[in-house]
């Protein structure tokens, strides 16, 4: 069969039908398999959650739905004004539980600028961070991170992670996903509610997600769509431009930081592009026509997507039992 050309028509879905496909399953799910009332989900503001959350108030209802706002003191404001946004636009009732004194007392910002030090030994408490990746178009040493630090006076340094510090300060940092999953969980157990997960399907495919922490929950509603497919699902729920219009970030370190510089490396319109051209047969030449990059390039990108996607087999594995 002869291959279309790549164009982002290859990502067009039906939204209608594919929302109420979903919206079905959900309702399957949640009380005829798991045999729940209802449904909890973290607010983040984003258009992954807001989908999630309006797909489950037409499956469910909203008095069925609750959102779950977890704030800590490296927030970003907007975050929980767009979540609070969404949760009233959807009528849904919402529950704020700040994290902050339990991670304080996990040490995770304590643990985290430790790890910091190993690589930045001036970085100082109060001083922002983030990690970032280099642009994959422009480097061929992929996942190799650096942290960035800005100091109080507003004088940047960018220093290459060695892997000790690296590994530690995400690992203090994957507490915060952890204890936010520790909360959903807490009001689904009170209320005998189904956890629902936000991941679509860059995140889940490519491993954008914490073991035990955002990676946890009983169902993942919109895990086999690209992104560009849940901003149609957005539009199809009439959720606000507002949400639609945000930038994808992580909201895990204290400096502004994009996905694309913290793990994908493209924007998620061309990263959604370049996994369904790896996943369906497509050469890093066809890519690279379609992105106006160099064939060179598009096999770095390819090189990426398998390197994330051994990753990934860990991070979605089960416990292991002996046969």
């Amino acid at each position: 069969m002869t291959k279309k050309p790549l164009s982002p028509d290859l990502l067009r879905i039906d939204a209608q039908d594919e929302a109420a496909r979903i919206e079905n399953w959900v309702l399957d799910m949640v009380g005829k398999r798991f045999r729940k009332k209802g449904a909890v989900i973290g607010l983040s503001g984003g258009v992954d959650s807001s989908v999630c959350a309006a797909i489950c108030v037409k499956a469910l209802g909203a008095e069925r739905i609750i959102g779950i706002f977890t704030p800590e003191r490296e927030c970003k404001e907007e975050t929980n004004e767009l979540g609070r946004l969404i949760a009233d636009h959807l009528g849904i009732t919402a529950i704020r539980e700040d994290i902050t004194e339990l991670l304080k007392a996990s040490g995770c910002y304590e643990r985290r600028d430790d790890g910091i030090r190993m690589s930045v030994p001036e970085f100082q408490r109060g001083w922002g961070s983030k990690v970032v990746l280099p642009n994959i178009l422009e480097s061929d040493r992929l996942n190799i991170s650096n942290i960035v630090v800005r100091d109080l006076d507003g004088n940047e340094i960018r220093q290459r992670m060695n892997t000790r510090s690296y590994l530690q300060v995400v690992a203090a940092s994957n507490f915060k996903q952890r204890t936010r999953k520790m909360m959903e969980y807490y009001h689904a157990d009170r209320l005998n509610y189904a956890v629902i997960g936000t991941p679509n399907k860059l995140e889940y495919d490519l491993g954008f997600f914490v073991k035990n922490g955002d990676g946890s929950a009983d169902l993942k509603p919109i895990a086999h769509l690209y992104k560009t497919q849940v901003y149609q699902l957005g539009r199809h729920y009439g959720l606000p431009d507002i949400v639609l219009n945000r930038a994808p970030t992580t909201d895990t370190y204290s400096l502004p930081q994009s996905q694309e510089e913290f793990y994908f490396s493209l924007p998620y319109y061309h990263m959604d592009i370049a996994l369904f051209a790896y996943h369906n047969g497509y050469t890093p030449l066809e890519l690279s026509t379609y992105l106006s990059i160099t064939p060179e390039q598009a096999e770095r990108i390819y090189r990426d997507i398998e390197s994330k996607r051994r990753m990934v087999q860990y991070l979605q594995s089960p416990p292991l039992i002996l046969p």
